[in-house]
């Protein structure tokens, strides 16, 4: 089945087709919408005297430059050229693969002024699995992202670099091998193919998509951490949540009364009160809900709007140029999201200091080591999830306060958006090695607990096992987070916590 790019893609679309490689198709409304947009403007290109800027005008500063009818499809492969300027690893796979998905989406509206052949030729190269080599630095986020589109259109011409078959081969050589005519572009097609916000906006999908999952397996971690320390779980008791009715908040503590099988009838706490980073989880985590939601709500209308320029409006035979393409909508939700969520890595680094800390883990062994003394057992994990907690407090300054003027001052306004994804991936990544830190933890404390675990705990236990073993001497911790952190990506299992115990 395939995924259409019809201007109406969810997030979850384009990580079907970014990430899992399922076909695309352009439907006949696209087609029509785009082919009489096109002949639209090729009727003003040829019968209007009034310049339209890119089309019959140079770009940015050079927007004084009238261009002479004879150079106008030269124009569109110079622009290619000379934004093919990234620097840096390449982005990966699945983000080049969304970034081509989304701008065919935003192209197959029908504003932009292209032909067909040009949205067909982007669905090609999904289809075919033709991933342009595309530097990860280089966009501000302003004019669109300017570079790394241009890595990808540099391979609609033939140029540049691209994967195919696994192997990296010149623009030119993977479009042969895949069966896929190249592009001679004609007018405004070079600059619609750049001008857009589609490389952050694939980061930031992506990164939503995990960061959610992140976000189940967080409340379910940290509820194995509360059980293993003895928590009061009468702190998530629903009647707290009912006077600060924050709805991510309240979905966060009825998780954690199913993970840990509190009933007010007949709970009896070990303890008066909890410190924060066990009694204040649904206050933290609920907040990163509501900021991931917040995320998933301005990508959804970024990834369905059309952010080129200029545009042009067959129905009133009209070229307008705007600032679509600037990238702070999405800058701004990439900051927030990537602050929220180190915050669930902040808080989860604090849970796993006090399952190691000698004189904050109850009767629990120091540093949970089998001999401590003789073991360090998971003193040097936790110095892992520090770095990692740290590092993200870096990531996470907000990249859209910056500016720095380019092209002559006549894009004086910069969001760095790109930046702000770049950033937020990189936390993503370091979030789920803190949980996995965590959830090795928590799960080695019950070798010493030996409690009897609610049936939900005990089925994170039990998962766990299957990959890494208990700990007893001291041995190389690398790969057993590794496997923590792979478990932490598996989408069955939170369907199963979903399904069976109603953790949302």
């Amino acid at each position: 089945m395939s995924v259409n790019l019809d201007g109406n893609l969810s997030i979850d679309d384009l990580v079907t087709v970014a990430r899992y490689g399922e076909e695309v198709n352009l439907g006949k409304e696209v087609e029509e919408r785009v082919k009489r947009n096109r002949e639209t403007l090729e009727g003003l290109v040829s019968s209007s005297e009034d310049p339209i800027y890119g089309v019959t005008t140079g770009f940015g500063d050079l927007v004084k430059e009238e261009i002479p009818r004879r150079d106008l499809q030269q124009l569109q492969v110079n622009l290619i050229r000379s934004h093919s300027a990234g620097v840096g690893e390449p982005l990966p796979d699945e983000v080049v693969r969304g970034i081509i998905a989304l701008r065919a989406n935003s192209l197959g509206m029908g504003y932009s002024g292209i032909r067909y052949r040009v949205v067909e030729t982007l669905a090609e190269l999904l289809n075919e699995n033709v991933v342009p080599y595309v530097p990860k630095k280089g966009s501000l986020g302003a004019s669109g992202d300017l570079i790394p589109l241009a890595h990808v259109a540099s391979v609609l011409i033939g140029e540049g670099k691209a994967t195919y078959g696994g192997e990296l081969i010149s623009g030119e050589e993977a479009l042969k091998r895949a069966g896929i005519e190249r592009l001679e572009l004609q007018e405004k097609e070079g600059l619609a193919l750049i001008n857009g916000t589609q490389a952050m906006a694939s980061e930031i999908c992506l990164a939503l998509f995990d960061g959610g999952k992140l976000l189940r397996y967080a409340d379910i971690v940290g509820g194995m951490s509360t059980f293993m320390v003895g928590g009061n779980f009468s702190q998530y008791d629903s009647a707290i949540y009912d006077l600060r009715p924050y709805e991510g908040q309240k979905v966060v503590a009825k998780n954690f009364r199913a993970l840990t099988g509190y009933d007010p009838e007949e709970y009896h706490p070990r303890n008066v009160q909890d410190p924060y980073s066990i009694r204040c989880i649904p206050q933290v985590h609920g907040s990163v809900r509501t900021a991931l939601e917040h995320g998933e709500e301005i990508i959804r209308t970024e990834i369905n709007s059309v952010t080129d320029n200029p545009l042009i409006f067959d129905d009133t035979d009209r070229v307008i140029s705007g600032g679509n393409f600037h990238g702070e909508p999405v800058a701004l939700a990439a900051d927030y999201v990537k602050m929220a969520l180190s915050e669930l890595g902040s808080i989860s680094e604090r849970r796993m200091n006090r399952l190691v800390h000698p004189d904050l883990n109850g009767d629990l062994p120091d540093f949970l080591a089998k001999k401590p003394g003789t073991d360090s057992g998971l003193m040097m994990a936790q110095y892992t999830s520090a770095a990692l907690a740290s590092e993200n407090k870096n990531l996470s300054f907000p990249s859209s306060t910056d500016s720095i003027p380019v092209s002559g001052d006549q894009e004086d306004h910069v969001s760095m958006g790109m930046n702000g994804a770049n950033n937020l991936r990189q936390v993503v990544e370091n979030v789920r090695d803190i949980l996995a830190v965590e959830l090795i933890g928590s799960c080695q404390a019950q070798e010493y607990n030996d409690f009897d675990l609610t049936p939900p705990l005990e089925k994170l236990y039990g998962r766990v096992r299957e990959e890494i073993p208990p700990i007893g001497d001291d041995r190389e911790l690398a790969s057993l987070i590794d496997k923590a952190a792979k478990l932490l990506s598996d989408d069955e299992l939170l369907e199963e916590f979903a399904r069976e115990f109603g953790i949302a």
